[in-house]
């Protein structure tokens, strides 16, 4: 449980600039329990064979296609299912970046800083076993965490590199269909999630991410198509890294378009924290 006096004094002063009357709504849900979820594997099963093992109450995430809540996933961690890679385990509002990238059959797709893999494999399911993944991380030791959830998924048409993303530009310019930028953050969001989160904010706050941000969105769109689709994510609610960034990323790359973008607060919906948008390359 989070109350406003763990909170940091900026962040505080950033939030009541944000939310407006809203502030003490969002201050009362951080006591509140997280939400949990369960994103089906359509690559080797369906909802109605999952659920008919579990026979748990379940409630699909209203915007999120084969998402579901569910009260506990303890049970799911521990059954056969979790080891055969048939669901994963995600938090409903991470799913939200996929649905917004919205990638088909036979579509390129990068996902840039993929680890531990939630959302390419969630891509791999749109997929639906053609078209092409390239799911990239900068770490070493996460990238191993990825490759485990790729295999275990059954994705048969990804690669998994492991490199910097202006290495990556070099060799695939203007490649991608479509490309996903769930950025390395400061983690507002996911306060109420993880008090580990709220502690590492201390030392790496808005400011220390904002640059690293920067370069990957440019790196990203020398590999974009045109005509093709970005979407850019994180789990904070930090202007500097979110808006802030969205607004030099146009005006620094004026073949980009702003299509859409939207922050999700943990008072308004049943889910964590995330900022997400969407961008498209000019033909």
């Amino acid at each position: 449980m989070i109350t406003i006096n763990d909170l940091p004094a900026s962040y505080i002063d950033s939030m009541k600039s944000q939310l407006g009357d809203e502030f003490d709504s969002y201050i009362s849900c951080l006591s509140d329990g997280p939400y949990y979820g369960v994103r089906i594997n359509t690559l080797k099963t369906t909802a109605d064979e999952v659920f008919s093992v579990f026979k748990c109450e379940h409630e699909q995430i209203p915007w999120i296609k084969d998402g579901f809540y569910v009260k506990d996933t303890s049970v799911f961690t521990k059954h056969p299912f979790y080891y055969a890679g048939l669901y994963y385990i995600q938090e409903p509002s991470a799913m939200t970046p996929v649905t917004w990238l919205d990638p088909g059959p036979d579509d390129i797709v990068l996902d840039l800083c993929a680890a531990p893999g939630g959302k390419s494999t969630q891509i791999a399911c749109c997929l639906t076993g053609s078209g092409h993944l390239v799911t990239n991380d900068l770490s070493a030791s996460r990238c191993k965490a990825l490759l485990k959830n790729i295999e275990l998924s059954g994705v048969g048409n990804a690669i998994v590199t492991c490199a910097d993303p202006r290495e990556l530009e070099l060799i695939y310019p203007e490649f991608f269909d479509r490309i996903l930028v769930d950025a390395p953050c400061s983690g507002e969001g996911m306060f109420r999630k993880d008090r580990a989160v709220l502690n590492a904010y201390r030392q790496h706050g808005p400011e220390f991410f904002a640059p690293i941000q920067r370069s990957v969105l440019s790196s990203a769109a020398a590999m974009l198509r045109p005509g093709g689709t970005m979407v850019y994510s994180t789990c904070t609610f930090s202007r500097m890294e979110d808006e802030d960034n969205i607004d030099w990323f146009i005006s620094s790359f004026p073949d980009m378009k702003l299509d859409k973008m939207t922050k999700l607060y943990p008072h308004r919906i049943k889910g964590e924290g995330h900022f997400v948008a969407r961008l498209e390359k000019l033909l």
